[in-house]
């Protein structure tokens, strides 16, 4: 449906058989081709590219001008209100997260933090290096149990400062209603931030205005997910939480004033930004919004939705096939975790490359409490994989989609999975030794 809209969609590459295919790029989960549009807004903008909030010149004010108000846009494409939160440049969600960690060390002290099983590493790891920890439990199928959250919260009696939530899995696909999480983290006078790496560039979102019980505290995405992939970011948060306090990373365009003996830091979100920005990334990011506004978020999420709708139901004609999936495509977006019974999952993906061009992800998508969860892994299983690193672990398949995608790409897939799931012990023979895949 919009695959003219993409940079490199038509692109040939070889498979066993010696024939060269168009690559079939399914695993936009991990990251996104560029907009054919920012390739151009990247060229066009390239002979007035200088620095930024350090010149007088006509490039550099041109290029300051343009770093500032992109502020604004991103604000805005997820309706925060610019009176009260800031953007704040990085170079993606994992950085995003980890800087947001080491402000609200003043804010959360002593207290904890709620994280789910559903999380990406990322959304994980950095709050259990500085804080304690608890986690919201998923069910049977992998969904997020809010009864549970709640519990938590009334356990620890308001001393829950932060509750921290994947937007959607990058594993599942499942949306998680982040507003009514919001509206109980702030029942219990708990903040709550939300992972918009695979949630922003699949379906609108609303920040919504701060006298809301259901707004969101912090955001944090990145533009390489969302057909930007040149390196940038972004922390939407309150001002005032970047107001006092010394920023994680200190040198040029953090300070206003430096002496021998004394430090003045300017002001947010300048203070955050150590170095030379990333104008670059920022020029794509914009451009990427742009874009993305024009085809309207509603549509996009509509289209993606029907194909992963089509997907689900043609995976089930598949021959030893586990989807984990609940089949509740309104709450989802455009991500499915599968196996093929009798394969392993890294055999999967590498077939489906060398066979058909198709591009996938294998593993546990750096979401290792989540995978443990939907396959049942047990402690004990844990245990004999720390004592044999030699050992394939345990993982799915996952397929995700971008607007781009379309249905004769996902019939392509279909087809070859059939005759995977129908030859089982013969491709497992066939690619006994494969040129590579991951475990």
């Amino acid at each position: 449906m919009y695959k003219n809209l993409v940079h490199g969609v038509n692109t040939l590459v070889p498979v066993i058989n010696g024939n060269k295919v168009p690559y079939i790029n399914f695993d936009n989960a991990a990251t996104t081709p560029p907009f054919s549009s920012v390739i151009h807004e990247i060229n066009r903008f390239s002979p007035y590219y200088s620095s930024v909030h350090r010149g007088t010149g006509y490039k550099s004010i041109i290029s300051s001008q343009l770093y500032d108000r992109a502020r604004y846009m991103v604000l805005d494409f997820v309706k925060a209100d610019k009176n009260f939160y800031t953007a704040i440049f990085v170079k993606n969600t994992t950085e995003a997260i980890n800087k947001l960690s080491y402000r609200l060390i003043d804010e959360i002290k002593d207290g904890i933090v709620l994280s789910t099983y559903m999380e990406h590493h990322s959304n994980d790891l950095p709050w259990r290096h500085r804080y304690k920890v608890d986690y919201v439990e998923v069910d049977e199928r992998g969904r997020l149990d809010l009864d549970h959250l709640e519990s938590l919260l009334k356990k620890y009696r308001g001393r829950v400062k932060l509750v921290t939530v994947t937007g959607a899995s990058n594993v599942t696909g499942y949306i998680n209603p982040i507003h009514k999480i919001a509206e109980i983290a702030h029942r219990y006078n708990s903040k709550i931030l939300v992972d918009g790496a695979q949630l922003v560039p699949h379906h609108p979102v609303d920040m919504k205005p701060v006298e809301d019980p259901a707004h969101i505290d912090f955001i944090a995405f990145s533009a390489h997910k969302m057909y930007a992939p040149f390196g940038i970011g972004v922390l939407i948060a309150p001002k005032y939480i970047f107001q006092s306090g010394i920023p994680d990373q200190v040198g040029g365009g953090t300070v206003d004033l430096v002496t021998p003996k004394e430090v003045t830091w300017t002001s947010p979100p300048e203070k955050e930004e150590a170095g030379t920005p990333n104008l670059f990334g920022v020029v794509a990011l914009i451009e990427s919004i742009k874009t993305l506004k024009k085809l309207d978020m509603n549509r996009i999420s509509n289209y993606e939705r029907k194909l992963t709708k089509y997907t689900l139901e043609r995976l089930k004609t598949v021959p030893n096939i586990v989807i984990y999936d609940d089949g509740n495509v309104k709450n989802k977006v455009s991500i499915i975790s599968f196996n093929v019974k009798g394969l392993y999952h890294g055999k999967v993906a590498a077939i489906l490359s060398l066979e058909g061009g198709i591009g996938v992800r294998n593993g546990c998508f750096c979401a290792q409490p989540y995978i443990q969860k939907l396959l049942k892994v047990t402690e004990k299983d844990i245990e004999k994989y720390k004592r044999d690193p030699n050992l394939y672990r345990p993982g799915t398949v996952r397929i995700s989609y971008g607007l781009y995608n379309d249905f004769q790409e996902v019939n392509v897939l279909i087809e070859l999975l059939r005759q995977i799931g129908n030859n089982t012990d013969y491709y497992d023979y066939r690619y006994r030794n494969p040129p590579f895949y991951s475990k």
